[in-house]
C-alpha cells in the first residue's frame, strides 16, 4: 500500500504540474482562453468523454480493453430514443422517462455482460471480443436507423444535458459523482482489488481464490453501464442519438488512461489520476480550437501524444535516477541494517 501511494503522490503532482503549463501556455498564447465562456464550455464537454473513460478504465486495469465504448453509448441512446417515441415523443411523461433510461442502463449492462462472458470463458483476447462487438453494433445501428439520427424528445430531457444546479453543470455533477463511485470501487472494495490483481497476473490470481471467471463478467458489464450513462448524457446534450455520435473519444479516452499512470498490461492506475488527465486533455482540445486549429490536424496530434506518452513512461521506468525508484517502491535507501546479536546469517558457497 505504502508502494501504491508513494507512485501515485508523484504521479499526481506530475499530472498537476503539466495541467498547470497547459493553462499558463494556451492562457499566453490566445486571450479568449480565460474567458467565462471558455471555462462553460469546458465543464459541459468535459462530461460524457469522462463518463467514457471511466468506462475504459476498469477493462485496461484487468489488463483489457474496450474498444466499443462509443458504440455501446450510442445503442443505449438508441434504446432510451425509441422508448421516449414509444410514448409520444415530445409529449411522453416522467414516467417514460424513468422507464426510458431503466431500459438503456439495462441495454449496455446486458451488451458488457455479453462481452465479459465470452472474454471470460472462451479465454478470447479482450481486443479481438470489443472489436467484434464495435463492428456488429456499428452495423446493427446502421441498419435499424437507416444511417439517421432519431431526434424529438421531452423539454425536460434537455435539462440533463444542459441544466445547472447551484451554478454547476447537471452532467458534470454526474461525472463526479461516478468517478467518486469508481474511486470507492478501485480502492475500497473486494472487487477492485480483485480487478487489480487479474491485471498484474489473471493466472496467479486464480490460484490464489479469485473467481476470475466472475469477476471478468463484473468488470465488462459495469464498463457497459458506465457506457449507458454516457449514452443518456450524450442524448441530452446532443437532443438527439445518431450511431456515429462520438466515435473520436475512443482515442482520447486511451490516452486519458494512459497519460492518467495506468499500466497499459494492467494492475495499477488511480482514478483520480486519469481525472486529472482528462481535464488536462480537454484543455489541450479547446485551446486548439481557440486557436483555429483544423480538426483532422488535431486528431492528428493526440496520435502523436499517445506515442509521445509511452515513449516517456519507457524511458522514465528503464532511465529514472534509483534513488527515486526505492522510493517510489517503498525501499530502504543506505547500507542495509546490521543483522540483530543472537541471529548468525549463512552463506551457501557457489562452485
Amino acid at each position: 500500500m505504502r508502494t501504491l501511494f508513494n507512485i501515485g503522490r508523484s504521479e499526481l503532482a506530475g499530472l498537476s504540474a503539466l495541467l498547470l503549463v497547459v493553462l499558463v501556455l494556451f492562457g499566453l498564447t490566445t486571450p479568449r482562453f480565460w474567458s467565462l465562456a471558455t471555462f462553460q464550455s469546458m465543464t459541459f464537454q468535459i462530461p460524457e468523454l469522462g463518463l467514457l473513460t471511466l468506462a475504459m478504465l476498469i477493462p485496461i486495469l484487468s489488463g483489457g480493453l474496450n474498444l466499443a465504448i462509443t458504440f455501446i453509448a450510442n445503442i443505449a441512446g438508441l434504446t432510451m430514443a425509441w422508448v421516449l417515441q414509444s410514448f409520444g415523443g415530445p409529449e411522453a411523461g416522467s414516467l417514460a422517462f424513468i422507464i426510458a433510461i431503466v431500459a438503456a442502463l439495462g441495454v449496455g449492462a446486458l451488451i458488457g455482460w455479453l462481452m465479459g462472458v465470452i472474454v471470460a470463458y472462451t479465454n478470447a483476447h479482450p481486443i479481438l471480443v470489443s472489436l467484434a462487438f464495435m463492428i456488429f453494433l456499428h452495423g446493427i445501428g446502421e441498419y435499424l436507423t437507416r444511417g439517421g439520427d432519431i431526434s424529438g424528445f421531452p423539454l425536460f430531457v434537455a435539462t440533463m444535458g444542459h441544466g445547472t444546479v447551484a451554478g454547476l453543470p447537471v452532467p458534470l455533477l454526474l461525472f463526479a459523482f461516478c468517478a467518486l463511485v469508481w474511486h470507492i470501487l478501485l480502492t475500497r472494495t473486494p472487487l477492485g482489488f480483485s480487478i487489480h490483481m487479474i491485471g498484474s497476473n489473471q493466472r496467479a490470481s486464480h490460484y490464489a481464490g479469485i473467481d476470475t471467471k466472475r469477476v471478468l463478467t463484473l468488470i465488462y458489464t459495469l464498463s457497459g453501464l458506465m457506457c449507458a450513462v454516457a449514452g443518456i448524457v450524450m442524448l441530452a446534450r446532443f437532443n438527439s442519438v445518431r450511431v456515429g455520435h462520438g466515435e473520436a473519444y475512443l482515442l482520447i479516452t486511451v490516452l486519458a488512461c494512459f497519460l492518467g499512470g495506468v499500466d497499459p498490461f494492467g494492475g495499477f492506475g488511480r482514478t483520480v489520476s486519469v481525472v486529472i488527465a482528462l481535464v488536462t486533455l480537454q484543455v489541450i482540445a479547446t485551446g486548439l480550437n481557440l486557436l483555429g486549429a483544423n480538426q483532422h490536424l488535431a486528431t492528428a496530434l493526440w496520435g502523436a501524444f499517445l506515442v509521445m506518452v509511452m515513449v516517456v513512461r519507457w524511458l522514465w521506468t528503464r532511465y529514472r535516477p534509483k534513488e527515486i525508484y526505492d522510493r517510489d517502491r517503498g525501499r530502504p535507501r543506505g547500507p542495509a541494517p546490521p543483522t540483530p546479536p543472537g541471529i548468525r546469517v549463512r552463506t551457501k558457497a557457489v562452485r
